[in-house]
């Protein structure tokens, strides 16, 4: 069976530094405006009294997001140029030359990966680093980040290994796209969908 590749993200280590983020805007000379890697923090919750105290009640943690890399990638369903392809290894890649920037793949995806290019006039999109890959090396995101919170490689070995899921706040249902992502949950992740309130604050940077 050929291989699978993907992502695991530690979400209880990531401190929220954004350097993933940063690394993969350096290494892709990436526009103002366009992130094809995103760091998400959550944060929410309320106050709660026990006796005569109010004590804080809080939901706070962050969350690397790019492509998927899916197995039922909704972009490349949604292209009608043809401009967006699956590779054999799992990697989704869009080839410029064929892209339209009619922004159809920006719409059907549920984790806003394709970003539009205004300046090129056509979309956009984290690609695993696959140069990289192809010669044995690991995605920019992957190599910079400092608390060793992200890993790449074949999905069903990271998962193995790592365990954990695609199903955790704020993300989709992982059965709409079937993602190569496996997240190990911060402690908070299960509380965050009960806290009415909570707070999506998208990476700007």
């Amino acid at each position: 069976m050929p291989r699978r590749l993907g992502f695991f993200v530690d979400a209880s280590a990531c401190s929220g530094c954004k350097a993933c983020a940063m690394a993969c805007r350096d290494k892709n000379d990436l526009p103002s405006g366009v992130r094809w890697r995103r760091v998400y923090e959550i944060a929410g919750g309320n106050w709660r009294r026990e006796g005569e105290a109010w004590v804080p009640d809080l939901v706070a943690y962050n969350l690397s997001i790019a492509c998927n890399h899916c197995e039922k990638p909704e972009c490349l369903e949604g292209c009608p140029a043809g401009a967006i392809v699956r590779r054999s290894d799992g990697i989704v890649v869009i080839d410029r030359n064929k892209c339209l920037g009619c922004r159809y793949c920006e719409w059907a995806c549920p984790y806003g990966a394709p970003q539009y290019d205004e300046e090129a006039g056509i979309m956009t999109k984290c690609d695993l680093c696959a140069d990289l890959v192809d010669v044995g090396t690991s995605p920019a995101c992957v190599r910079a980040c400092p608390m060793r919170a992200l890993e790449f490689g074949d999905i069903e070995d990271l998962r193995g290994r790592y365990g954990g899921t695609a199903d955790i706040h704020p993300l989709p249902p992982s059965t709409m796209t079937d993602p190569s992502l496996t997240i190990r949950p911060h402690r908070d992740a299960a509380k965050a969908r009960e806290k009415k309130g909570l707070i999506k604050n998208r990476e700007e940077t």
